[in-house]
Order: C-alpha cells, then structure tokens, then sequence
C-alpha cells in the first residue's frame, strides 16, 4: 500500500487574525505561510511524490505552488472531501468569541457529538476524509505501485482525523494531536494496518520556545482548525 505525505497547509491570514476560516473564500496565506511554501521543494526534496491530492481552498492552492513550479509535470487532483470542516455559522468568527459558545466544549471534550450549526458535524468530517484516503490509497496503487508515495495537501483538523484513524484512537482524542502549518504527517499504509512514521515535522523549533501567551494558558483546550504555530 502507498505512504501518504500530508502537508497542512501554510500560516494563512486567518490563522494571524484568530479567525475559524472553514470554508470562507479568499484566505490566502500570509507573508510567513508564503515563506513556509516557499521552503516546501527543498524539505521534500529527493522524496519520490507520484501525484498530488488537494483541498480546493486557497490556501491549499497557495501552499502548493511551489512545489508544483519546482516539479513540472506532476499530477495534481482536487477532492473536497479532504477540504476543511464544514464549520457552517462559525466560519469567519473570532475564536476568542467562539469559546465562550455551550458547543465549544462538546468540540474540545467529546468531538465526536460535535455537528457546527448550519455546518456538519466533525463525526462526518472524518469520515469524509479517511474514505478520500482509502480510495486514493487504491488508486495510487494501481497507477503507480504498491510502493509509491502520495502527497496531501488539507487543514488541521482533517490531518488530526486522519492520524487519529491510522492510530486507531477514538474521534474523542484527536485534539490530542497538534499540526502546526506547513507540518509534514507521514503514514505508510499496509494489508493489515496503518503506520504513523512522523507527525506534525516542520523542522523548526520555534514552537517550543518560551512564550508570552504559552497555547496552554486557555487550559489546555485545542487550537479548532489547528492553530498558528508558532509565532
């Protein structure tokens, strides 16, 4: 079976103003996420990428473009069901605001209850994707080998379904995960079960430098969304 690279994408604008973007048109990446992009070819360099798999979103898109310039010639596919969370009335809010929502602590304590007003629910978001991973798993095989690798390119809380899935952990403890932007998640899929081989890996430290405002000081609840990284 394929190993998949997932590639969360870069920091965006949205991520710098604390907004849950979801699917809001026109969220680019911003001048960091750029950079992050810009440094994607050289970090996967000499890793052999047989096709690429996309959210529609900007900034997917946006992350994208480098190493697609630096790689002529690459298939590249669109799938929604990798796109982000349907967060439906909660898109474009402030997650400041959105904490202080009944819904927020279902989000963060028992996930897998969570439907977004308007939205879906976050059962049916990982749904979604581990059945684009399977189905991309098949045909990736088929085309180009049993042993070839893939690449994604999707948003946090997709990346964190999935690693949950290939762990087999419960929905209720994927906020466990963290996956900071332009992260690399790597998965190698067998017969019988799935292989985590590296989580969240940007090759920065930065993260783990002291902070003024430490991403614990709310009480240890996740970044919905996957947060900014680091600063």
């Amino acid at each position: 079976m394929p190993t998949l690279i997932l590639v969360r994408h870069g920091r965006s604008t949205a991520n710098t103003a604390g907004l849950l973007a979801g699917w809001t048109p026109g969220v680019a990446l911003d001048e960091r996420g750029a950079a992050q992009a810009a440094a994607l070819p050289a970090r996967l360099d000499g890793v052999p990428v047989a096709q690429v798999v996309t959210s529609p979103l900007q900034r997917c898109q946006e992350t994208l473009a480098p190493l697609l310039t630096a790689r002529p010639g690459l298939p590249v596919h669109t799938d929604d069901r990798i796109g982000e969370c349907d967060y439906g009335d909660w898109s474009g809010r402030k997650l400041a605001e959105l904490n202080d929502e009944p819904l927020m602590q279902v989000v963060q304590q028992h996930p897998s209850a969570a439907a977004f007003p308007g939205g879906e629910s976050m059962r049916a978001m990982a749904t979604r994707a581990a059945e684009a991973v399977r189905e991309w798993n098949a045909r990736v095989a088929d085309e180009h080998g049993a042993d070839a690798t893939y690449l994604m390119c999707s948003h946090g809380d997709i990346i964190k379904a999935l690693v949950a899935d290939a762990l087999g952990l419960h929905l209720d403890l994927f906020q466990r995960v963290s996956v900071e932007p332009c992260s690399v998640t790597v998965i190698h899929y067998t017969r019988v079960r799935p292989f985590l081989v590296r989580l969240g890996d940007t090759g920065d430290f930065a993260s783990l430098m002291p902070r003024e405002n430490p991403p614990d000081a709310s009480g240890g609840d996740a970044a919905v969304g996957g947060g900014a990284g680091a600063p």
